[in-house]
């Protein structure tokens, strides 16, 4: 079976990520499965750049600028919105032709636009689409937060206040290509077709949940105990992690409150943990906040051996849709304390191998840290649990069931 994957990037993103992963699982399940992408960060044989760098940069200018001159002129606004107006034509790639199944990723800021997608759609081949957040539900944001608008035509979008109309537009344009194109949805987690089924926009798609896969193989459980990070005896490591920790939708402010509480609360159990951080920060100061022994590590290249160093991987996150740092720490043996209104549930059985909040409520955050360090799980377990839900082949598979129900159809 021949695949070809399109995603924005190979390397950049959590998405970008996922789709490279799938790609090797299913080569390495047997399919002939290659990868598209505007922006190659990989020398992988597998992976080809299209576009050229001049029309990409056009393409993208040109969108970014269309969102620009309607969200009041904010810089800030910028990225957190993709109307899919511009994009990579590659219903004529000879990878595209010459493939049974095409399965988009996150296709965004300029690879492709929705009428690129309605163009693939008519191949006539089984087009797979794998979402990674919200933005196929929603008319032009990646998280509705607590917008509700997702169950209308996003006529008042938040995120443009002056020109809701090319939300509600973009929406419109979405659904055009829902009702006309054969789009098989794939979910990376039950919460997160939960959140398409309810909208307005996908209640009537067709979505499989197959999870993120993770190389199960790459992430030892044996613990390391030679204390790079100076931590002082009796101590155990917590770790938060995330491509930038002060990102609004990761928690952080809700992590430090959680610690400020248990330092209030259970002074006895914030004297038993070291925070370690990794991911960039754009504002240093934040970290003066924190009121037990941290390290911040910045940007790391082996997230493997900070989990190996650590007991506790931590999630404060409010919107994830799949959770790959808590995946990536209980491969790695640690116990596992999450907020659990996204994908994180998924990952994490409350009380077996972690604690799962109901809430947001940072105190109870605090009380997952207690369950957490006196509840070490056995760090084995931990990774076989991984290696049965999300190992390559595992997920491999699942696509690949999927893949030939489709083409039965065709």
């Amino acid at each position: 079976m021949k695949v070809v994957i399109i995603n924005r990037s190979d390397a950049l993103g959590g998405a970008a990520i996922a789709s490279s992963r799938l790609c090797h699982a299913l080569c390495q399940a047997g399919a002939d499965a290659r990868m598209l992408v505007l922006d190659r960060r990989t020398d992988d044989v597998a992976v080809q750049a299209v576009g050229t760098p001049l029309g990409n940069r056009y393409r993208f200018l040109a969108e970014r600028l269309g969102i620009f001159l309607r969200n009041g002129f904010s810089r800030e606004r910028l990225f957190l919105i993709d109307t899919a107006t511009h994009g990579v034509e590659l219903s004529c790639h000879p990878w595209v032709r010459e493939a049974d199944v095409i399965v988009l990723g996150w296709i965004n800021q300029a690879m492709l636009s929705l009428e690129g997608v309605a163009r693939l759609a008519s191949l006539g081949k089984p087009l797979v689409w794998v979402m990674h957040d919200m933005w196929n539900a929603t008319g032009v944001c990646h998280h509705a937060e607590d917008c509700q608008g997702l169950n209308g035509q996003c006529e008042q979008c938040p995120l443009l206040p002056a020109c809701s109309w090319l939300a509600q537009r973009t929406w419109l344009r979405k659904m055009e290509l829902y009702k006309n194109g054969d789009i098989h949805f794939v979910a990376v987690s039950n919460w997160l077709r939960k959140v398409c089924q309810e909208s307005s926009l996908m209640r009537e798609c067709d979505i499989t949940v197959i999870p993120n896969a993770i190389d199960v193989a790459r992430f030892d459980p044996v613990f390391l105990d030679d204390n790079p990070w100076g931590v002082e005896p009796g101590r155990q490591v917590v770790v938060m992690g995330a491509a930038r920790l002060d990102d609004p939708g990761k928690g952080f402010d809700r992590l430090v409150a959680a610690l400020r509480w248990l330092a209030d609360h259970h002074p006895d159990a914030a004297q038993r943990l070291h925070l370690v951080l990794y991911g960039a920060l754009r504002d240093n100061s934040l970290l003066d906040s924190i009121p037990v022994p941290f390290t911040h590590l910045g940007y790391v290249d082996d997230i493997q051996s900070v989990y190996r160093h650590a007991h506790i991987v931590i999630s404060s996150s409010t919107r994830e849709s799949f959770g790959y740092t808590l995946v990536e720490g209980m491969a790695c043996g640690c116990t596992a304390v999450t907020t659990g209104l996204g994908g994180q549930t998924d990952i994490v059985s409350h009380l077996k191998n972690g604690y799962v909040t109901t809430s947001l409520d940072p105190e109870e955050l605090a009380e997952g840290l207690v369950w957490a360090l006196d509840n070490n799980r056995d760090r084995q377990a931990q990774h076989n649990w991984i290696a049965d839900k999300f190992d390559l082949p595992a997920v491999a598979s699942r696509h690949l069931e999927l893949y030939n129900q489709l083409l039965a159809r065709k």
